[in-house]
């Protein structure tokens, strides 16, 4: 038996979908829902200084447990602000439900005081949405939020709940069941027969594995697979992690920052298996000279991925863990998987003819060996989060290890301000292990109000700041494709940093002050509660290798590349 207001009722959907905190920020338009979590003893709420910021922390949350993660948010500007972190969600599959407070029913669409249209202005951005125009329907529309969120490829869903609708009393005899995911059906038989049959023909497969492996759990059968048949594996930016560096298979990262081997052998290849990957121009490069000789088997959840932007010679439709494990006991038993001694000697050749290396990895004041030696002291246990930058890439090409879950960056959106709010949802979901926050300059100064959330929770969360003056990636493509012009990319002032962080009430240090940069970064990183870490870089210092915008991934700069072809 329930019976209360609406906003009560919502909590106590929230609670029985077993939320444990939620992230944002009041206003008069969800001041009841305020009301009512304040009666919670199960949901903690986390005070965000930015809207933004609240959908990013739900994101750290959900992007390191794959359950779905609420935020709160108010009516007209708090509304807006949270667009950014939803769409970022949407592009990168993360199952986030976002709940603002509207005006009151009856005054909207007269332009009442902080009024928008956030469930139209939100439609291209959110797997789907809801206006409730009845407190009735709250004990529908919440678990159907939760549904819809983790069914199939997950994706942000938007509740907007007016304030009368709110505070409307409602009595219910019973309340639902918690929302599941709906079950994934099987992936088709013949199609996984076929794509067997196509892995023991090719001569010379690559697997590209994508973020949807690491959310589906799938980087086991993933690797099954690729030893089974002797697949050399590539990955797209959020696939990182899925093959140990050291994997005699692992390419490394593809397309415009990744291996110059990884992007040479695509162009080689005879197949071309994705899993759980969308073929994005950051990753294909120009997209008609991407693996120009290769057929296609696109195995994804989401059926209008395949044959979006390349046309597969065989889609599998289904969730790519499942499509996985029936994949694997079919191959290897015949066909050219156990006779791939050429195309596995040419991998090897290229590899060792184009090696991934970087300057000064054993220094914490280079740009590399801040990476690489902060992964080092950290190990095997801790998440790493990114803003987006040359940082970014850095770590995604430098840093040890990563692991599926634990490697969280902004993938499709880009999201400059992505990383630190991520970091503190991050830990908050994961008390016990490090987080560590890699960020420059131009994408801290984003979302950097959230230092102040990172101090008052206390979160074990370091951020490893890159500071080069200004905005690292563009002036590198002003460097090299319009002539050296370095305009608008650069800051005239130069902020003091650690004042910065220590004024929001975190520690804070400067490794080139430092005596024993080591041992004070080792110190930082392994001490509990938020600290930066600041680290001047050289504004010149690109990131290579990188495929030139519009250009084939095979026409790549930076560094010498392997030409020779060999294998059949």
């Amino acid at each position: 038996m329930f019976e209360g207001n609406g906003a009560e009722l919502v909590i106590r959907l929230l609670e029985r979908q077993g939320v444990k905190r939620i992230p944002g920020i009041p206003g008069g338009a969800n001041l009841p829902l305020y009301d009512a979590l304040g009666a919670s003893r199960q949901i903690r709420h986390i005070l965000a200084r930015h809207e933004q910021g609240a959908g990013f922390m739900a994101q750290g949350m959900a992007r390191t447990t794959g359950a779905p993660a609420v935020f709160f948010a108010t009516s007209g500007p708090g509304a807006t602000n949270t667009l950014t972190a939803i769409a970022d969600a949407k592009l990168d599959s993360v199952p986030i439900i976002c709940i603002t407070g509207q005006v009151p029913s009856s005054l909207i669409g007269t332009d009442a005081f902080q009024e928008v249209d956030i469930y139209g202005m939100s439609l291209p951005v959110t797997k789907h949405n809801f206006l409730v125009r009845s407190v009735d329907e709250l004990v529908h529309v919440i678990p159907e939020a939760f549904r819809i969120a983790s069914s199939g490829r997950p994706g942000p869903v938007l509740v907007d709940i007016p304030k009368d609708v709110q505070t409307a009393r409602v009595s219910l005899r019973e309340l639902p069941e918690p929302a599941q995911p709906d079950p994934v059906e099987a992936p088709d038989a013949q199609a996984i027969s076929q794509a067997a049959q196509m892995i023991g023909q090719a001569s010379r497969p690559i697997l590209m594995l994508g973020g949807g492996v690491a959310a589906s759990g799938a980087s086991a059968a993933a690797r099954a697979l690729a030893e089974a048949a002797s697949l050399p594996s590539t990955m797209s930016l959020l696939g990182l992690g899925i093959l140990p560096d050291a994997h005699p298979l692992n390419l490394g990262m593809l397309g415009m920052h990744g291996t110059r081997a990884a992007n040479i052998l695509l162009e080689e290849c005879d197949l071309l298996i994705v899993a759980g990957a969308r073929l994005d121009d950051r990753a294909t490069g120009r997209l008609e000279r991407f693996c120009p000789a290769a057929r296609l088997i696109h195995m994804d959840i989401d059926q209008s991925e395949l044959d979006k932007l390349k046309v597969a010679h065989l889609g599998i439709t289904g969730d790519v863990g499942a499509s996985l494990a029936a994949l694997l006991p079919l191959v290897g038993a015949n066909g050219k998987e156990n006779d791939r001694a050429a195309w596995l000697a040419r991998v090897a050749e290229c590899k060792a003819a184009n090696p991934h290396t970087f300057p000064g990895l054993d220094n914490p004041l280079t740009p590399y060996g801040l990476v690489r030696v902060t992964g080092e002291l950290l190990g095997q246990d801790a998440i790493v989060v990114t803003d987006v930058g040359q940082h970014q890439m850095r770590a995604a090409q430098a840093y040890p290890d990563l692991k599926p879950r634990a490697w969280l960056t902004s993938g499709g959106l880009g999201t400059m301000g992505f990383g630190l709010p991520t970091a503190i949802g991050a830990a908050l979901a994961n008390p016990a292990r490090p987080v560590v926050c890699f960020s420059g300059d131009g994408s801290l100064q984003m979302n950097i109000q959230e230092l102040a959330t990172a101090a008052e929770l206390g979160v074990n969360v370091t951020v490893v700041l890159a500071d080069n003056g200004g905005l690292g990636l563009v002036q590198q493509q002003q460097d090299l494709f319009y002539g050296r012009r370095i305009f608008g990319s650069d800051y005239r002032v130069r902020i003091d940093f650690v004042k910065i962080a220590e004024g929001f009430g975190v520690r804070a240090l400067d490794l080139n002050e430092s005596r024993d940069p080591m041992a004070d970064l080792e110190r930082a990183l392994k001490r509990e509660g938020p600290c930066l870490v600041r680290v001047p870089v050289q504004a010149e210092d690109n990131v290579y290798p990188m495929v030139p915008p519009g250009a084939a991934n095979i026409d790549m700069i930076g560094g010498e590349t392997c030409t020779e072809k060999g294998g059949n």
